[in-house]
């Protein structure tokens, strides 16, 4: 196959031409790029490498294919809105691999994304062994998710919830009406509740663990609703005086035991905050009737290799694809000779054979520690993304464009190479790969280079540079240049000494078993190794449970929804947890769910924003508080749109158009508000305003200046202060919590915890990061990073390496030890990267 790269030419008809690209940030931009090559589009967080390769290339070339499909089918695709571009010629079909996290229910699984499930549900079907009396099913009886197999008694989630009286009841020597029943809500309803009681003559003075038992189930569990006369305010003497002598009540009241309240409230309020109340009342069990397992009783009893559907769900891939090659390979005479049916064992192998194919491509992405029944929302980022490439990777599709999303994303170094191999066989097989991407080896690899830049924001937009890598080397205004060209990557820093150690014993969570880990404080700690290894396991789960435990810390779920995560953490804190008052675990998920929530509102910066507005002339004479300049409030929002400043448009046969409201034309206040000024902008104005140009405009606020400056150096200056939570991505979610929490940096002795917050960083960002992290420390904080970026490593104090390799491979302490010392252990599969980052 001919290189694509020898034989570009500028006006070639086998290359992709942009003409006039103006997405975002984009100025103007003009560009030619090959087809059937690696393309990486670099340049710092924010440039709008993005803008170029998903808002303007992918939204283009899907615009067009759905052009061509029929309106009552289109409106079933997500469609991204039409990119702002003059012309884009020699554009083929393309398919996105976006960095997102997994589909909202855990009801989506490792086996769904790849639909390795869909085939292993056939085979139970036509090749499993049915015991006598049991009828052949169909695969969707092997489905969890689908009315005939899921199991009757949980629907198919293999956890049941419910209210008990220890969980709703968490003092026993309170009385009712001293809310011993703290489910019930706080507010007037609780009170309704307790006086109904009085009216029904049950005694709310005397302690919950004094009430017969009798009485505290029915008050806890009966799904009667008796309704009664209410006498608000009278005492319990005066209400058994009123229901004798049958006096008008205050009103009649409707009894609700305190499980059906917590139940009924769960199944059927919209307020996320009610939601999360009523949750901490609600305790989850394995169910009884399928053990966890999900499925049917007549499902499960069907083997396959003495395995019911579920085990061998739960198995990692890596033993899954043995046993599969097992069958692919086996000679179809030695089925006869184990009495199997010879049509079952022609299925049986059918099947196995393809399974094993597309379980070796998984396994060549470094994925052979994940299990099929792994949830989708367990994944990280960079592991789904793998997950659906390995399927394209299978599909064997010709002249097509992958669009990519720093593939790399929570790679170790060693992963990375599975990688680089899984995308040379796309290229390899006919098409085009269009990656965004920070990694160097990555970068490295690449046909063609797109550099845009030079900085984030208003000051980036510009291609810098597209060409062969080597050419990037001239470009002085590229900031990718210095770290993909420089010989000195050396971090020499003065190692800091342990103030004292954090030591944990007995540590048992997914592949960790029995582990002893000593944890330095007072210094910064990267614990490493590869995808699997277990580092997460250790840190973001079994470490910040513990020490959550230890500081009486409540650990939430997510809003308003139930964990299915059955796995649970074993140990202990046998040391060092009197150095720790108090922790902060720095992760990337969102800071609101909706476009409400926003960069401002979440640093707290936009309450101060707000009170210099109620501080100005006009608003003072027009007795206009801080409320009046939140959209979230009736007073000073446009009615409109509720403050949205968007507004809705239902079209019948094409997915929901969003247009700026046709009454403040997307400011979010209403016309009287915004005629309020501050240093000649109004409210609306300086939620537009970037957090650099805010810093600007607010030199004067010291306030606002500390807040601003921070944000400015984790890298975040291109982000408006009004960007709604909904547009962040997760690395910059968690740049923004870090932001907030440096503006409050304490008096040491806490414990940050962040998981990968290198992702998405361009290595000028990464060195921003390290300095933010490194002030924590200086002021007698302790930061532990799970991180692969081996720049970081070097730069630690101290370094945990996990492994030596993922799932059950993995799980041990390899070395722990300054960076030197790692980077010259002989077993750690991290050592040979991290050597060459160490100064010598």
């Amino acid at each position: 196959m001919q290189n694509p790269i020898q034989n570009f030419k500028e006006g070639d008809s086998g290359n992709v031409h942009v003409r006039g690209a103006r997405e975002n940030n984009l100025k103007d931009i003009e560009l030619t790029i090959p087809r059937n090559a690696l393309v990486v589009f670099t340049g710092v967080s924010g440039s709008g490498k993005s803008s170029l390769a998903f808002g303007t290339l992918y939204a283009e070339a899907q615009r067009r294919y759905l052009e061509s499909v029929s309106p009552y089918a289109r409106r079933l695709f997500h469609q991204m809105p039409v990119p702002e571009v003059d012309e884009i010629t020699g554009l083929p079909p393309a398919v996105a691999l976006q960095q997102q996290r997994g589909a909202p229910t855990t009801r989506s699984s490792v086996g769904s994304v790849t639909t390795l499930s869909n085939l292993l549900r056939m085979l139970y079907s036509r090749a499993g062994n049915y015991p006598a009396g049991i009828p052949h099913m169909d695969s969707e009886y092997f489905s969890p998710n689908t009315p005939m197999g899921a199991c009757p008694v949980c629907h198919g989630i293999g956890r049941v919830y419910d209210a008990t009286e220890s969980s709703m009841v968490p003092d026993a020597n309170l009385t009712i009406r001293e809310r011993a029943v703290a489910a019930w809500p706080t507010a007037w309803y609780g009170q309704n509740l307790r006086d109904i009681l009085t009216t029904m003559g049950y005694d709310v003075d005397k302690p919950w663990k004094e009430l017969p038992k009798k009485v505290r189930d029915w008050i806890l569990f009966t799904d009667e609703q008796p309704v009664v006369p209410v006498y608000a305010g009278f005492t319990p003497a005066e209400v058994k005086e009123a229901v004798k002598r049958k006096l008008e009540p205050s009103y009649m009241g409707t009894f609700s035991s305190a499980r059906r309240y917590v139940m009924h409230t769960f199944g059927t309020t919209e307020s996320q905050a009610m939601k999360k109340r009523v949750m901490q009342y609600m305790i989850s069990k394995e169910c009884p009737e399928c053990k966890g397992k999900r499925l049917g009783k007549n499902a499960l009893a069907v083997t396959f290799e003495g395995m019911d559907i579920t085990d061998m769900s739960r198995l990692p891939l890596k033993q899954l694809a043995a046993l599969m090659q097992r069958y692919a390979k086996a000679d179809p005479a030695k089925f006869h000779e184990s009495k199997i049916h010879p049509e079952r064992a022609m299925v049986a192998q059918r099947i196995a054979q393809d399974m094993a194919i597309r379980l070796e491509i998984l396994l060549d992405l470094g994925l052979g520690y994940l299990l099929l029944e792994r949830n989708s929302p367990s994944l990280s980022p960079g592991e789904l993304q793998r997950l659906r490439l390995a399927t394209q990777v299978r599909s064997n599709l010709f002249g097509v464009v992958y669009v990519l999303d720093e593939p790399s994303a929570g790679l170790h170094p060693a992963d990375t190479v599975a990688l680089l191999t899984a995308m040379n066989k796309l290229k390899a097989a006919g098409n085009s790969l269009f990656v965004v991407e920070h990694d160097l080896d990555v970068i490295k690899h690449a046909d063609w280079l797109v550099d845009v830049g030079p900085a984030a924001g208003e000051r980036g937009g510009e291609v810098l540079y597209s060409g062969i890598p080597e050419g990037l080397k001239g470009i002085e205004r590229s900031v990718t240049r210095k770290y993909l060209f420089s010989e000195d990557k050396s971090t020499d820093h003065s190692i800091r000494s342990p103030q004292g150690w954090l030591k944990l014993e007995g540590i048992t969570r997914n592949n960790l078993h029995n582990l002893k880990v000593d944890f330095p404080l007072g210094v910064f700690t990267s614990v490493t190794g590869v995808s699997g290894s277990g580092k997460s396991s250790l840190v973001s789960q079994a470490l910040v449970e513990l020490v959550s435990k230890r500081l009486g810390y409540q650990t939430t779920e997510e809003e308003g929804e139930l964990s299915e995560q059955t796995e649970t953490t074993e140990g202990n804190i046998v040391e060092g947890i009197s150095k720790i008052k108090r922790l902060v675990q720095v992760d990337q998920k969102p800071i609101g769910r909706t476009p409400r929530s926003n960069l401002a509102t979440y640093t707290g910066l936009f309450d101060q924003v707000r009170k210099l507005f109620a501080a100005t002339k006009m608003a003072k004479s027009r007795k206009y508080d801080a409320g009046r300049f939140s959209f979230n409030v009736a007073k000073g929002r446009c009615e409109t749109c509720q403050g949205e400043g968007w507004v809705m448009v239902e079209l019948l046969f094409l997915p929901s158009v969003y247009a700026p409201c046709p009454t403040c034309h997307g400011a979010r206040y209403n016309a009287k508000t915004l005629e309020v000024l501050f240093n000649g902008k109004n409210i609306a104005e300086v939620l537009g305003l970037t957090v650099d140009e805010a810093a600007i405009f607010f030199q004067e606020d010291t306030v606002l200046k500390r807040s601003l400056n921070v944000l400015q150096e984790v890298g975040l200056g291109y982000l408006r202060l009004g960007q709604p939570a909904t547009e962040l991505s997760g690395g910059e979610a968690q740049r923004i919590k870090l932001a907030t929490e440096l503006q409050r940096i304490g008096k040491g002795n806490t414990l940050y915890v962040l998981d990968e917050p290198t992702t998405g960083l361009h290595p000028s960002d990464v060195e921003k990061l390290i300095a933010q992290l490194n002030i924590l420390v200086d002021a007698g904080n302790t930061v532990i990073v799970v991180e692969h970026e081996m720049r970081v490593v070097a730069g630690s104090d101290w370094v945990i390496d996990i492994g030596p390799g993922a799932g059950e491979e993995g799980g041990t302490i390899v070395v722990a030890g300054v960076p030197g010392k790692v980077a010259k252990a002989k077993n750690s599969k991290t050592a040979p990267y991290l050597l060459s980052f160490i100064n010598r």
